[in-house]
């Protein structure tokens, strides 16, 4: 049977105190702002957009008297330009362009698509190859989270797995060409995307002088700044074996990015056994170990967006490792069985409230 668990990883914004919001909807943030330091924003309701791109609903609540549709207009406009320059299925994306000119020459890209390429080129390489941009033919091969999805044969996977290798992506910084040095070669960009559209609405809102603001790009989410009320944003983690917004436990953030990657996104199911989206492209099949998810609180989503899936194949005592290593980013494992692996910083943070998950370290 084949499910398609819709593209939320992780949380609902949990509304407390004063938080007015539903739980289990990250889109309806709402609360009065009492505090003294933003007198102009006192009792202020959130300007409210919601956008469908990048395969997933997009949620941005911006808490500031001087927001405008239009800045939800030009929100929306930023986030279709992203997604319109590194989507590998618009034939009109740039990363499309890319991919169509493998082994033949390099395509000239904006910036914007060739800092993202060379960031994911940048982690392929902290991960060893296990977190590939070049994954573009196996994730169209195995088709996961789509009608007909099923368990493949080696020599089906074979040819597809020999074209994933980062190393063959050739970039040229003086004129922002990419080229794919093998034919049949394609980059596929939907493990850091979504951080970086987040990114770059925080940014947008930062440039316009708001410091107050929720952005949730299908449950990877951006909580910016403070509360209107000064408080810090209370964020609820997942339960992997729940519907959205049944939490295992929150967290509270200030000026945080919060992202989780898990194998019930997007899966099917074969003789009882579970696949999830997540491929290891050093195998060419998907993931196969006990974790249900990772969730990384760090500064920047592009960062906490790549190192989630990267985490996922690293393994709990691999990826702990690997994040020690990274400024300002605490992580969480859960596994099927139920346990909580967690670096430090995040063991701390989190308020569980679910007696079912039990720490493990």
């Amino acid at each position: 049977m084949n499910r398609n668990k819709a593209a939320i990883l992780l949380v609902a914004i949990l509304m407390i105190s004063t938080l007015l919001g539903g739980c289990g909807n990250s889109g309806n943030v709402a609360e009065p702002d009492t505090s003294e330091q933003q007198t102009q924003n006192k009792s202020v309701d959130p300007m409210k957009g919601t956008f469908f791109i990048f395969d997933t609903i997009v949620n941005v609540s911006i808490y500031d008297s001087r927001a405008t549709k239009q800045n939800l207009t030009e929100i929306e406009d930023l986030l279709k330009e992203i997604d319109n320059k590194i989507s590998r299925t618009n034939s009109d994306s740039e990363i499309f362009k890319v991919n169509a000119n493998s082994g033949i020459g390099p395509v000239q890209v904006s910036s914007d698509t060739f800092d993202l390429v060379s960031i994911a080129i940048d982690y392929a390489k902290k991960t060893n190859g296990l977190l590939d941009p070049s994954i573009g033919r196996l994730v169209t091969l195995w088709n996961i989270g789509h009608e007909g999805a099923h368990v493949l044969s080696k020599e089906e996977v074979a040819p597809m797995q020999q074209l994933c290798d980062y190393r063959k992506i050739e970039m040229n910084k003086d004129t922002h060409e990419i080229y794919l040095e093998e034919k049949g070669m394609e980059i596929d960009l939907g493990s850091y995307g979504k951080g970086y559209a987040a990114d770059a609405v925080y940014d947008y809102l930062a440039d316009q002088g708001f410091n107050s603001a929720i952005i949730d790009l299908g449950g990877n989410v951006f909580a910016m700044g403070q509360k209107p009320s000064g408080e810090e944003w209370n964020i609820g983690i997942q339960d992997p074996t729940q519907e959205r917004g049944i939490p295992i436990g929150t967290i509270r953030v200030n000026d945080k990015t919060v992202v989780t990657a898990g194998i019930y996104e997007r899966y099917f199911e074969e003789d009882g056994k579970h696949y999830s989206h997540i491929i290891n492209p050093k195998t060419g099949y998907p993931v196969d170990n006990n974790i249900s998810s990772v969730t990384i609180v760090t500064d920047r989503s592009t960062d906490a967006d790549t190192m989630d899936t990267g985490l996922v194949l690293l393994g709990i005592e691999e990826g702990l490792k690997f994040v020690e290593k990274i400024p300002n980013a605490e992580v969480l494992f859960i596994t099927k069985d139920k346990k909580l692996y967690a670096s430090p910083g995040f063991k701390q943070m989190l308020n569980k409230t679910n007696d079912s998950y039990t720490f493990a370290n």
